[in-house]
């Protein structure tokens, strides 16, 4: 590929970078597969083919999807070493972990679950301190490379009651803190945990998710507990709650919340919140007016039983959500609906500027790539795609392997100079 930058690491190994230094690769949750041996086929049969279309003579990142099922399997004595290996000899190496859904994702109906356990329960810290420990004896020993881990963004909206919530949520974050500061005293590895805001979430919007950070992470109190459980001081907790904890950007997500993506950057920067990876990613864009009664019949079929497609209207009430694609659908008859935008939470493929009637979010995400040309705050951008295989059939005709190497450099495309 003629727009890859090469780059050679600490054991001149070359490596697909893009302008800047960052790491690009796709999110493997794409691949139904709930073990360790299912993983380890969907790598073997997809990703070596991905690497072989998009980056035959350099290594490959992987972004590791892992169930909690997976885990576990994969420290099991020996097959960590094993999986090295394996990484090894096939030219890949693993710097990013998608951790936010627990159990199964594919096949079977996920919807609210996928939130389940959340960051008030005890098996999402277990899970999250699981995979961060794998992590750091996965992730390559080069000078300045970090590791990332995304998660569900505390809870489902709909689970948090109040501010003892909250807290709950907050103190499994910061005992989670603790292992990731343990993990860097030991390895020099630095692992951050990456809460990703999406819509009926509990962090939903660039706002909501400043406030509990400012509330509940970098609060001072939050400082005296992590030194508590971690034996730091009160100005080396600040600082490692801020190194260890931060924000995954779904360029999906924040569009369909009308995020301004120039604007969102400048509050997390102005907060001192890390953004520890972007998922480039595209959601649906829909533009009614009245009844249309022909757009809605067009979209009724991504209205699919396995995944939850949060709606966010923009008219002239202002902004609306809806939990589901149905629930949207059943409001869109009344009577004085006039003209208005819906943004769908459907990861559509970001090549495919338009799906029959409907445009997909691919501005948006051409203006937040053209901000990271001029200086991405994380290294880590990754192409997270999970909808293959419930896609309405006409836009997943194509081959697996070429859709995700034609996603990969439509990035790359984008954000060489």
């Amino acid at each position: 590929m003629g727009n890859l930058m090469a780059y050679t690491g600490a054991h001149g190994a070359m490596k697909l970078r893009a302008a800047g230094g960052l790491h690009l690769t796709y999110c493997t949750n794409i691949h139904a597969g709930e073990t360790w041996a299912e993983v380890r086929r969907n790598l073997e049969r997809y990703v070596v083919a991905v690497k072989r279309a998009v980056a035959p003579d350099r290594p490959f990142g992987v972004g590791l999807r892992l169930s909690a099922q997976a885990a576990e399997a994969l420290a099991a004595p020996g097959e960590l070493e094993a999986f090295r290996e394996f990484l090894e000899e096939r030219g890949l190496y693993v710097f990013t972990i998608n951790g936010f859904p627990y159990g199964t994702f594919h096949g079977t109906r996920v919807k609210e679950e996928v939130y389940r356990p959340d960051w008030m329960d005890e098996a999402r810290l277990a899970y999250s301190d699981r995979l961060a420990t794998l992590l750091a004896a996965l992730l390559p020993d080069e000078p300045g490379l970090e590791g990332s881990v995304s998660t569900v963004p505390g809870a489902f909206k709909a689970r948090v009651t109040g501010e003892a919530d909250a807290g709950r949520m907050a103190e499994l974050m910061i005992r989670h803190v603790a292992t990731l500061a343990r993990i860097r005293e030991r390895t020099g590895k630095v692992i951050s945990l990456a809460l990703e805001p999406e819509p009926c979430c509990h962090m939903e919007t660039v706002a909501e998710t400043a406030a509990f950070f400012e509330r509940h992470l970098f609060a001072r109190e939050s400082a005296d507990r992590l030194g508590a459980l971690a034996g730091l001081g009160r100005a080396e907790s600040e600082a490692a709650l801020r190194r260890h904890l931060g924000v995954c950007f779904d360029a999906c997500h924040m569009a369909v919340e009308f995020e301004d993506p120039r604007a969102a950057l400048a509050v997390f920067r102005a907060a001192g919140i890390r953004i520890g990876k972007f998922q480039i990613s595209a959601g649906l864009n829909v533009r009614l007016s009245g009844r249309d009664a022909v757009t809605l019949a067009a979209l009724r079929p991504f209205a699919e039983g396995v995944y939850l497609h949060q709606v966010v209207e923009r008219s002239g009430r202002g902004l609306t959500r809806f939990v589901d694609l149905p629930e949207a659908l059943r409001a869109a008859g009344r009577a004085d609906a006039g003209p208005r935008e819906w943004r769908i939470h459907f990861h559509v493929p970001i090549f495919r500027e338009q799906l029959g009637l409907f445009s997909n979010t691919q501005d948006y995400l051409r203006e937040l790539l053209a901000l990271l040309r001029r200086g991405s705050p994380s290294q880590h951008l990754e192409v997270e795609t999970y909808t293959w295989d419930v896609l309405p059939e006409e836009y997943r005709r194509e081959d697996i392997v070429v859709a995700v190497a034609r996603e990969l450099r439509w990035v790359l495309d984008r954000i060489e100079p």
